[in-house]
């Protein structure tokens, strides 16, 4: 289990405690989450896939979480009345939707999370995931930790593991 401390800005997995990165708005109950809120959604959301970066990472050995490569193209819809709200998507897109492929490093490893994905809620907040981490800027939501320990991370993870917010 992965447990992430919102208080202690803290996420502990497999012995180890790293510290992390939380939503701008700090973290809030899943029920109250709404789109674009910034909050980090308390609760328990299960590991669904991983996607990284080719250009910026390696995929390290021994990974069996499933994964893929993201490009240029790719993206996640976070616009209300798009019928894929909160899943990939691909550029140029008719609803808004966020670009996985950025300048600043921050989605170089992506791990998906299953929040507000069975199915997805519109407005009940879209693309939370795990994501590298700016120590100097807080997320839209997610959680973040530094790249080296994400890359650590994924040898740990297996699809479905929990990450438990609170």
């Amino acid at each position: 289990m992965i447990r992430v401390d919102t208080a202690a800005l803290t996420l502990t997995a497999a012995g180890r405690t790293i510290a992390c990165t939380i939503g701008r708005s700090g973290a809030c109950d899943a029920p109250d989450k709404r789109e674009g809120d910034g909050c980090t959604p308390f609760g328990t959301w299960p590991i669904r896939a991983a996607l990284l970066r080719r250009d910026r990472v390696s995929l390290p050995a021994g990974v069996t979480l499933p994964w893929r490569w993201i490009g240029a193209l790719d993206g996640w819809s976070d616009d209300i009345r798009d019928p894929v709200y909160n899943r990939p998507v691909t550029h140029p897109h008719r609803f808004s939707a966020e670009r996985l492929w950025r300048d600043d490093g921050l989605y170089d490893v992506i791990v998906v999370l299953g929040h507000n994905d069975t199915p997805p809620a519109p407005g009940l907040g879209s693309a939370i995931f795990l994501h590298c981490r700016n120590a100097d800027h807080p997320t839209e939501g997610c959680v973040a930790v530094d790249r080296d320990a994400l890359l650590w991370l994924l040898l740990t993870l297996r699809q479905g593991d929990p990450l438990v917010i609170g």
